[in-house]
């Protein structure tokens, strides 16, 4: 009798590749977190922003990376103070999320998203907006939901662009 040792099945390409780290971007990041949301530029999912913005807002952003370094995607988190006048605790706003072509559907972007309200959690934040012109699936499946302008925190409300056509999304926290 020949015994055979069973072989495991093949894993899916995106379970082979090395998991990527989440960590707080650096200055040193701020020409790369330029370079990795240019095409999304381009295609108009995001609003263009200088490499200096980056460069002042480093402390805003969740970035993960390639083992050879490589940025493979981003997310800012901008906290808002409460304003006991219209009733609203504190409250953040994720922006310029983007992963790289080559790793999408591959976990990247649901890594950076839990990162990300891990951080809004830690900081007592009570709520999260963003706005989408995609279909916001990624955020739908986190528990955000439609909502209105006129919830957000006012000063990002006034930033958006209408003729973008972007979906306002919420989740309490």
């Amino acid at each position: 009798m020949i015994t055979a040792t069973p072989r495991p099945a093949p894993l899916p390409h995106a379970l082979l590749s090395p998991t990527s780290a989440v960590r707080t971007a650096r200055q040193a990041d701020a020409a790369a977190l330029a370079a990795l949301s240019r095409p999304f530029v381009r295609s108009g999912a995001l609003r263009e922003r200088p490499v200096s913005l980056y460069a002042t807002h480093t402390a805003d952003f969740l970035v993960t990376e390639a083992p050879d370094g490589t940025l493979e995607g981003c997310v800012g988190l901008r906290s808002h103070p409460a304003d006991p006048r219209e009733g609203r605790g504190p409250a953040g706003v994720v922006y310029n999320f983007c992963v790289a072509g080559h790793r999408q559907g591959g976990g990247v972007g649901a890594g950076l998203l839990r990162a990300v309200l891990a951080r809004a959690r830690a900081q007592s934040l009570g709520a999260l907006f963003t706005a989408t012109t995609g279909g916001g699936g990624l955020f739908l499946r986190y528990g955000f939901a439609p909502t209105t302008a006129r919830l957000a925190p006012p000063s990002w409300a006034e930033s958006l662009d209408p003729r973008r056509g972007a979906r306002i999304l919420a989740r309490n926290l």
